[in-house]
């Protein structure tokens, strides 16, 4: 469907290319980034679980790892209802932990975490990658999980290649038929 898309647009070849690669690179990182966090909370969770001393907690956290993949739900599904069945059985330093340990540690791991692993890879700014994920996940839902971050990298390649920043201001190597159409539509 990409490359479709691709043979479709009235751009040069190396244009094509370049918007390719950045799609390729961004969708590899956000999908790398999603199941890293994924892990990583899973882990986190399993680990709060058993410190809480609620069995099963390798269970729980493979469990909490696999629905942190959903945006919209999360982990919540799982240490929400613990953390009610901890209270309701007078576990009251447990509940506390669990509720604490999910809401600070959890939210802070998916709120760093993601945009580090995504714009390291991507060689975008975190906060770009937060509100792009944010704002996609706001129109598109679940699937702007990954749309808002590509929708945000191909507009950046393509600011940067109409700018001539994508190569340090050498527009030597920019297709000259693309710099001519850039410049023709400032001019109209």
């Amino acid at each position: 469907l990409v490359l479709l898309i691709l043979e479709s647009l009235p751009l040069s070849s190396y244009v094509k290319q370049h918007l390719f690669a950045k799609f390729a690179a961004v969708a590899r990182a956000t999908v790398k980034g999603t199941v890293a966090v994924a892990l990583a909370q899973g882990a986190l969770g399993g680990f709060a679980f058993w410190i809480a001393g609620l069995d099963g907690s390798i269970l729980w956290g493979a469990l909490m790892a696999f629905l942190s993949l959903i945006p919209a739900v999360g982990s919540a599904i799982i240490w929400v209802p613990a953390a009610i069945y901890l209270f309701a059985t007078g576990q009251l330093w447990q509940g506390a932990f669990i509720v604490g340990f999910f809401v600070i540690v959890i939210g802070l791991v998916d709120n760093i975490l993601r945009p580090l692993l995504v714009g390291k890879d991507t060689r975008m700014p975190d906060y770009l990658i937060l509100i792009a994920t944010l704002g996609g996940m706001e129109i598109y839902g679940i699937n702007g999980f990954v749309i808002g971050p590509l929708i945000a990298a191909l507009f950046i390649a393509c600011w940067n290649l109409l700018s001539g920043r994508e190569h340090a201001g050498n527009t030597d190597e920019i297709d000259e038929e693309f710099i001519e159409e850039a410049k023709n539509s400032r001019n109209e």
